[in-house]
């Protein structure tokens, strides 16, 4: 392959640091803006300037291939698409996108009137003049006459959070900057709650506003603060509508709060004080708190207890999880309890009544993703599931609880169409170094040879307890139908195969997650899926920090990689408390500021430390310039380094998107665009070209 000049080529600048006796040579550290949250700086915005002119550039002879794949992507997609309609307090909720929308717009109808729908919010209106533009929040008040929502419009999640009479379009308040979640609404629509994040984007604080015209020029009162700064806060809305949660805690621990709805000015009452490796998690319905912990073992359990005594001496078993039911989530309605779990990594919907007794979901697959989806009301004899797998497209169910029958609402629809006979999928289980059995999931088309000829597209994350579900994506085709497989990787890390699971790839035995995608690999290599140098690879964020490791580990196994906002710099940033997610952090990945031993571990694996002259395969890694969570200087330290030290001449591409922040492009043919350049460049250089 043609390599492109000039290459871009970052200044290194000394700069070093000493921490537990060792020194540490930084020579990129300057492209960290001192300003930071804004960028202004002139050298750093003319590098990564110079690094897009580059992946323009590369691309400019591939976009004939771009073009192609932009075509099916969007062919793929409905020009007109919209969403079940669900029921709350009278009305009917739905979202429609109009013909080749980029964002919805939103419609409510009287449930006694369902063909009278009107506009409730139009995104279109609100993102034009924007670059980039995201909902954050949409909350009608329990009366129905007020809504409160909230917009991005610069990729920094700081979001400002309007209040309008629906009717009128009146604003009831001046906007709130700075917010971040959905506010919640007291019972008698005249006030609500919302979480404001600091100039570190740590949402510590919980403030109540009142819509009384009288206190308009009143400072809003602090109801909640957390001063502990590993800690994020959170608001919910109890199902019952009766009480408000305020949730503050990290990755592996956390303490709940709970006021009455209807007196949001009362003092916040603590459940249970947070404690090492404990979490809890509460509802309420039925007239008791339903609590979801791992109180007594680590795939949690379901207990209840009476409004009167929450505290966790008097929680009651309901629901038990074991070494083979992990309990990841549930939703309490009336007369029944709705449990999802996760049986020997596949997922299950328990029902359980209040009387009686409990029985499973039955799917029409031996393999698949499903969940509880948008189920708005109490008072129902129906549950709205959500489901898919690699081969079956998205699909809505309502499931009756009284006969067990499950209908189909919506199935995704393939425009340009799709038949899913012509597609196999196949989980597999790939043993790991030490033993430990990893599930993979594959999907490829039937006329896919299996002989080590075809591509293969590998995918995986594995942090924070997130489990990639087995799902479907219409935009995978493109690659299915040119004779690629695709795989996920359900590395430890993730909790595919319950909460152990992730503990088992997080911080002293971070390693294991990067060693089962290498070792997953090779057993692919040695099941005549894949061969060395055919595989392409992918991730984002932590996903985005497992590439930089397994690039390491084994540069030789991969023939391209794409890198999303990927977390590469983990040492430095892990040392940085003034950073939004470090304290947080630290329960993930271990604390190198006071721990000797966490900062050599997270050092002898941190990507960007651990680069070193050699060969690397065809890179390309995407930043976002706004983004809070990994940020813009991390994926640009990474290229700058690994350009000075690569001896291969294989593409090494960075796009920073420079209005944008942790998930690219908005708008849902935007993303597509750069997912047809992430597919023009796997195609690209697997093939030599």
């Amino acid at each position: 392959m043609t390599i492109l000049e000039p290459i871009p080529e970052a200044a290194r600048k000394p700069h070093a640091f000493t921490h537990h006796g060792v020194t540490i040579e930084d020579p990129y550290a300057w492209l960290r803006d001192p300003a930071y949250p804004t960028v202004d700086d002139p050298e750093i915005l003319a590098y990564l300037g110079a690094e897009n002119d580059y992946f323009d550039a590369f691309m400019q002879p591939l976009q004939p291939l771009i073009d192609e794949l932009f075509k099916e992507l969007k062919d793929r997609q409905p020009a007109e698409d919209e969403s079940v309609p669900y029921r709350k307090n009278g009305f009917l909720y739905q979202w429609r996108y109009h013909k080749d929308a980029q964002y919805r717009t939103w419609y409510r109808a009287p449930i006694d009137s369902p063909a009278d729908w009107h506009v409730l919010l139009d995104e279109r209106e609100l993102a034009k003049g924007h670059d980039y533009f995201s909902l954050g929040a949409l909350a009608v008040s329990p009366d129905a006459s007020k809504l409160a929502y909230s917009i991005d419009t610069d990729g920094s999640e700081r979001y400002l959070l309007h209040v309008v009479d629906i009717n009128s379009r009146a604003s009831l308040t001046p906007p709130i900057a700075d917010t971040l979640g959905s506010p919640t609404w007291n019972s008698s629509s005249t006030a609500m709650l919302y979480v404001m994040v600091n100039q570190q984007w740590q949402p510590l604080q919980i403030y109540r506003r009142e819509l009384d015209a009288s206190n308009a020029s009143a400072q809003d009162p602090l109801i909640f603060e957390e001063t502990d700064t590993s800690c994020r806060v959170s608001l919910d809305t109890s199902q019952s509508e009766e009480y408000e949660f305020i949730n503050s805690g990290g990755h592996t621990s956390n303490e709940v709060f709970l006021l009455p709805r209807h007196d949001l000015s009362q003092t916040p009452k603590l459940i249970a004080a947070k404690q090492d490796n404990l979490e809890y998690y509460v509802d309420h319905g039925n007239g008791e708190f339903v609590i979801r912990s791992n109180l007594r073992q680590s795939n949690f359990d379901i207990y209840r207890t009476t409004e009167g005594r929450p505290e966790p001496e008097h929680w009651r078993l309901w629901v038990s999880g074991d070494e083979q039911h992990y309990l990841t989530g549930y939703l309490v309605i009336a007369d029944y309890l709705l449990v999802e779990e996760r049986i020997d990594g596949l997922d299950q919907i328990r029902v359980v009544p209040l009387v009686g007794d409990s029985h499973y979901v039955e799917f029409p697959e031996a393999a698949y993703s499903a969940g509880i989806g948008t189920n708005a009301e109490f008072e129902t004899q129906s549950l709205r599931l959500s489901y898919s797998s690699m081969v079956t497209p998205q699909t809505v169910y309502e499931y009756d609880l009284t006969t067990r029958h499950l209908t189909a609402l919506k199935v995704q629809q393939i425009p340009s169409g799709y038949l899913p006979a012509d597609f196999v999928t196949t989980r597999l289980m790939a043993k790991a170094r030490d033993g430990a059995s990893v599930p993979v999931s594959l999907v490829h088309h039937r006329d896919t040879p299996l002989t080590g000829s075809a591509p293969l597209y590998l995918y995986g994350y594995g942090a924070y307890g997130y489990a990639i579900p087995p799902s479907f994506s219409a935009s995978r085709i493109s690659l299915l139908e040119r004779g690629f497989i695709f795989a996920i990787a359900h590395i430890r890390g993730g909790d595919d195969l319950g909460y152990d699971w992730y503990t088992q790839g997080k911080l002293s035995l971070r390693t294991n997650t990067f060693n089962d995608f290498v070792d997953v690999a090779k057993y692919l290599i040695a099941q005549n899926y894949a061969r060395p140098g055919n595989i392409a690879i992918a991730g984002g964020s932590a996903g985005g920090e497992l590439m930089g490791a397994v690039v390491n580990q084994a540069p030789e196994l991969w023939g391209a990689v794409a890198a999303h906002v990927p977390f590469v710099d983990v040492l430095n940033t892990m040392l940085d408390e003034t950073l939004p997610l470090t304290p947080p952090e630290w329960e993930e990945w271990g604390n190198p500021m006071t721990d000797a031993q966490a900062f050599a571990y997270i050092r002898s694996y941190s990507p960007y430390d651990q680069l070193q002259s050699g060969i690397y395969p065809p890179m390309m890694v995407t930043a976002g310039l706004n983004d809070p969570r990994v940020t813009y200087w991390e994926p640009a330290k990474y290229v700058a380094r690994l350009r000075a030290l690569k001896t291969d001449n294989n593409p090494l591409l960075l796009k920073t998107n420079m209005g944008a922040g942790h998930g690219g492009q908005s708008g849902r043919f935007e993303a597509l665009k750069e997912l047809a350049e992430e597919y023009a460049f796997f195609i690209t250089v697997l093939d030599g070209e």
